[in-house]
């Protein structure tokens, strides 16, 4: 699945690097194509999926292929079966990185198929479990548990974009008993009133998995004691099919006091069946558990990535002798639970969205008047955190901030664009030139206890 909120660049990259021979898009978005279309080289069917199947020009033109028609067509009898090697891909998805380019990451099958009975286990999916879908498909949230939901019999409901009341008539209609959202839909939900008759109406006990950034102890405790629904961290990238550790209160900790669950629950998570996590020095030695130090969290496991496609020297910078470097900091306990505080690439997460703070300086420099730009991630308290520009105009130059920000909002999808940005005299750097971003971090976040959102 592609992010639709990119720009036509991103697609032509995406589809032309991935070597796509179809794509399916869904009414209403194929106007995002149409300006690249005579770009594309490998695509041989545009194919239109509507909710309306009275004509329409797309597919009267003959430009686009209707969905429903090809299925109505379509043979009766299925194929015959092919052998397939569970090691070979599945899935291609494309992933923001610290290069800018999206990178291109090879799922297998074997991944895919571990990842949902590592989810079947820990998350108890079961062929009565009503799963609700508040993000798009391309998100990890989206794409990480429908394989376990559907292998399991489970019914998917969808809600098409998430507003709180639109989102509790749906829980409360379909008695929703899982469903996976960012904390700043648990926050949204959280702010909205219900009344008394709508609170009844509630399914008694629902499982809300919340992943992309840390939620805040508040809101964990917020929807358990408001709604008596269970918060369960989960942990993971694209590269890992996605989980990697969850965090919920383990049976043996059934008799802990109520403020230290909620501690536990806040934390990143364990690892989940089949998972080794360690948290590692520079020198690649474990941080010693409860020692307060900060190390990188690196990962093996059969759910890890066959590798970016097409991208080996990448791809052998992050999968070093088995493991997979994250580029996550962390703190580890006793437990094994790690605590994600720090983000050792830059990459800034905000509101569940990967962007890469390369890419978005690479358009201020587009800009004649500015001469050098940094961009950082800044808490923000709605989205975790947002993008933050700093900025050094050529002399003489002269560009206002909100001047800026239009133009990067016409050439970015505008969850990258900077939320604000700062003009100064020049850039901090080290000895040998390198811009020291964690010095204009620091600013932002030295007085908290994370330094990511």
């Amino acid at each position: 699945p592609l992010n639709f909120r990119l720009v036509p660049d991103d697609f032509e990259y995406i589809l032309n690097h991935g070597g796509a021979r179809v794509v399916i898009v869904e009414d209403g978005l194929a106007h995002l194509l149409d300006p690249i279309r005579d770009k594309l080289e490998t695509i041989e069917h545009y194919v239109l999926a509507r909710d309306d199947q009275s004509s329409n020009d797309e597919t009267a033109s003959g430009a686009w292929l209707d969905y429903e028609t090809l299925i109505t067509n379509a043979a009766s009898v299925l194929p015959p079966p092919v052998d397939i090697d569970e090691n070979e891909p599945s899935a291609l998805l494309y992933t923001s990185g610290t290069t800018g380019r999206p990178k291109g990451v090879m799922l297998t099958h074997r991944n895919l198929y571990i990842n949902a009975i590592n989810s079947i286990c820990e998350f108890g999916i079961h062929e009565r479990d009503v799963y609700l879908h508040t993000l798009a498909q391309f998100h990890c949230n989206g794409w990480g548990l429908p394989y376990a939901v559907t292998g399991m019999g489970g019914t998917h409901v969808i809600i098409k974009k998430f507003e709180p009341a639109a989102f509790f008539d749906l829980v409360s209609r379909e008695q929703v008993t899982f469903a996976c959202m960012p904390p700043t839909m648990i926050n949204m939900a959280l702010n909205h009133s219900l009344s008394e008759a709508e609170l009844k109406r509630l399914p008694p006990s629902m499982r809300i998995g919340t992943a992309g950034s840390a939620p805040p102890l508040a809101s964990i405790q917020g929807v358990q004691e408001r709604y008596g629904w269970r918060v369960i961290q989960i942990y993971g990238l694209t590269e890992t099919a996605p989980f990697l550790t969850v965090s919920k209160v383990k049976p043996t900790m059934d008799d802990w006091p109520e403020d230290h669950k909620l501690r536990v629950q806040a934390k990143t998570g364990y690892p989940m069946i089949g998972v080794d996590v360690r948290v590692v020095d520079e020198a690649g030695g474990d941080v010693a558990p409860d020692s307060g130090d900060v190390g990188e969290v690196i990962a093996r496991a059969n759910v890890v990535m066959k590798g970016y496609w097409r991208q080996p020297e990448a791809t052998d910078a992050v999968i070093v002798d088995g493991w997979f470097h994250t580029g996550d900091m962390a703190l580890i306990d006793s437990e094994g639970f790690i605590e994600v505080v720090d983000r050792k690439k830059d990459l800034i997460i905000s509101g569940g969205e990967n962007i890469s703070s390369i890419e978005v300086e690479g358009f201020l420099y587009k800009h004649p008047s500015v001469l050098e730009a940094a961009v950082v991630a800044a808490p923000d308290e709605r989205w975790g955190e947002a993008p933050y520009a700093i900025v050094v105009l050529k002399p003489g130059a002269a560009v206002s901030e909100a001047d800026l920000i239009a133009f990067c909002r016409e050439h970015l999808a505008h969850y990258k664009c900077p939320k604000q940005i700062e003009f100064i005299a020049a850039l901090p750097r080290t000895a040998t030139g390198k811009i020291q971003k964690n010095l204009l971090r620091e600013r932002f976040w030295k007085d908290k206890s994370k330094r990511v959102g």
